[in-house]
């Protein structure tokens, strides 16, 4: 079973390949939102009069020129149909590939793709229909915007950072680090009167365009509030200064996050996203616009409820997991409510379905709700990983959580950080065998 560590490093920089995605184990039994923030949005661009009502929020202004506040061609110069866009203009430093790219279900996820240039492709079921959204390399408004901070690819080169594990001695501070080791609170939290502003320019396309442009800075994390997140572990203060811009963002589609997530459970990952590509390939619809070959959107619920027992065994995906998949498509209207719900009723709404247990519900608040607190227990690599980076030595779920507890309210941020570090204990047993069940 692979380690959620490949699906969050994978991802750096602007041309960076998707992330591996992560098979986990089966859910075991119970285990805890942020909120806050948002700026104004700067402009819409290029959007007829009647579009631009549709698509533009509170405080956004008028259309920008050809370049933009970026620099550089808007996301839709190439493409024949220029759908519609938005400019919006993060009150934060933002690291757009490791924010968005937890969405991703592998290198050949057809509803996810980065682009040679840098963009990132995704498509959603929107409750206004299928869309497809194109997301620009973020840009720094500005150099001089946040004095201190470290931009994304700012820096030393990725392959080059290694977090020491406790014990270590220290060398030199990151970019942007005090005395102490604290990141300076502008740079952490994007507060402050000389606060970083990242810009970002998207297009989108479909009947569900003008959504996905409205709810683009809940997906880039503008509701994530880092307020009380002071590591006091090295290991952990360190990495939050190296990644000041990892946001714990939301897509707000609930049956996008636990159809993929079911699929991990208690298989390896490449069984899971092989499951994923063939039931997107031939039940999802085609992406709408100009999106790159291949790319699918999602299917609806009643479309989960009737795939014929014979193609969930194409697929390699045996009863129990299509039992979970087309219990929760029966029931998605209500499943969806999640969103606007506390993190503890989200849980047990989730968690009443049969099939779906702690691990899934975890897998499903992060990224469709933005629960910075949801600790994905159960995990087959996480609690090891976590526990060789805050004790020097494995652990199990129970360790885990002690060791995440003092982080109440953004233990999920906590994990996270120490997986992107890549730090984990030394790996000395075989590997998990793949199963296809497409054989049996």
């Amino acid at each position: 079973m692979q380690s959620r560590t490949a699906a969050a490093a994978a991802l750096s920089g602007a041309a960076d390949s998707q992330s591996a995605a992560v098979a986990r184990v089966a859910d075991s039994q119970p285990a805890a939102v942020a909120g806050a923030g948002d700026s104004q949005p700067a402009a819409v661009a290029r959007v007829a009069d009647s579009q631009r009502a549709a698509v533009a929020g509170a405080g956004d202004s008028q259309p920008a020129d050809a370049g933009g506040a970026a620099g550089g061609p808007p996301p839709d110069a190439a493409a024949g149909d220029p759908g519609l866009t938005r400019e919006w203009r993060a009150p934060f430093v933002l690291d757009l590939p490791r924010t968005v790219g937890v969405h991703a279900r592998g290198r050949g996820d057809p509803a996810f793709r980065v682009t040679p240039d840098g963009c990132i492709w995704r498509t959603s079921l929107t409750p206004e229909g299928p869309g497809t959204l194109r997301v620009a390399p973020a840009r720094p408004a500005s150099p001089e915007a946040a004095p201190g901070a470290v931009a994304p690819g700012a820096g030393p080169p990725e392959g080059t950072f290694r977090v020491r594990p406790p014990g270590a001695t220290s060398g030199p501070r990151p970019p942007g680090a005090t005395s102490g080791g604290r990141p300076p609170p502008e740079a952490a939290s994007g507060a402050g009167p000389q606060a970083a502003v990242t810009v970002i320019r998207a297009a989108a396309w479909g009947p569900g365009a003008a959504w996905l442009l409205r709810e683009l800075p809940g997906l880039l994390g503008a509701d994530d509030d880092r307020a009380g997140f002071e590591p006091a572990h090295p290991v952990l203060r360190e990495l939050s200064v190296r990644h000041p811009g990892v946001r714990v963002g939301r897509s707000g589609r609930v049956l996008e996050a636990l159809v993929p997530a079911v699929l991990e459970q208690k298989v390896v990952g490449v069984e899971a996203r092989r499951a994923w590509r063939y039931l997107l390939l031939k039940f999802g619809d085609p992406a709408p616009g100009p999106a790159p070959a291949g790319m699918r959107v999602p299917p609806p619920p009643r479309v989960w409820r009737r795939i014929p027992s014979w193609e969930w065994h194409r697929a390699g995906v045996e009863g129990v997991r299509a039992r979970t998949i087309i219990g929760a498509a029966e029931v998605a209207g209500r499943l969806e409510e999640i969103v606007t719900m506390p993190s503890g009723a989200a849980d047990l709404r989730l968690r009443s379905l049969p099939g779906i247990g702690v691990w899934t519900s975890a897998e499903v608040r992060q990224r469709a709700c933005g629960d910075a607190d949801a600790v994905s227990v159960g995990d087959y690599h996480l609690p090891s990983i976590v526990g060789w980076a805050l004790a020097g030595r494995r652990v199990d779920d129970a360790g885990m959580l002690e060791l995440l507890a003092p982080y109440a309210g953004h233990r999920h941020r906590a994990a996270r950080l120490v997986e992107l570090a890549g730090i984990g204990p030394p790996r000395r047993g075989p590997r998990m065998s793949i199963r296809d069940y497409r054989s049996f």
